[in-house]
């Protein structure tokens, strides 16, 4: 998730969601409650109405199409829906298949050879092999990474580790 959930913001304190730890500081230390005002401002241009603040989102010009956005965070603020701030995760990375369990990382050159709890071993140029952590409760058992498949063709991937320590202790320098 990139950045908070949005369950719950009308009338929420700018940079307060329970669990997100990567506000800005000027998220941090902004005096704004998020209402109709607040959040056509922000939506129509983050950076004006928050000066420093690390969105990259650019904004929304039409107004009509921040009011009807406004009119729906409102709506999904309400009581009857529900107020769960909680990652749901794209796939719980503890249960995997051997096909997806990474038991071992060789780099060689430019090449990464990915051996899976399957037996398959399958090179990534470097480039093309990312690393990421999940220290979620989604996130992988730690020491057994998982991949991912990133492209249609396979040749590139994501391995998540639980932790940022485990990946240089598991990648080994062999040719």
């Amino acid at each position: 998730m990139t950045g908070p959930s949005l369950a719950g913001v009308y009338d929420r304190e700018v940079g307060t969601a329970p669990g997100f730890l990567r506000y800005s500081s000027a998220l941090k230390n902004a005096d704004v409650v998020w209402n109709a005002k607040s959040l056509d401002a922000w939506l129509r241009n983050p950076r004006d109405f928050l000066p420093n603040n690390l969105m990259f989102f650019e904004g929304i010009s039409d107004p009509q199409a921040r009011q009807d956005l406004i009119a729906y965070l409102k709506v999904a603020n309400s009581e009857s829906s529900p107020k769960t701030a909680q990652r749901t995760p794209l796939m719980d990375l503890k249960n995997t298949t051997p096909n997806q369990r990474v038991t071992a990382i060789l780099h060689c050159a430019d090449t990464y050879l990915v051996t899976l709890g399957s037996g398959n071993t399958y090179p990534f140029w470097e480039f093309n092999l990312r690393f990421k952590t999940d220290s979620s409760k989604y996130g992988p058992y730690k020491g057994k990474p998982v991949i991912l498949r990133a492209s249609m063709r396979g040749d590139r991937a994501f391995v998540i580790f639980s932790t940022p320590m485990e990946i240089s202790l598991f990648i080994k320098e062999q040719c």
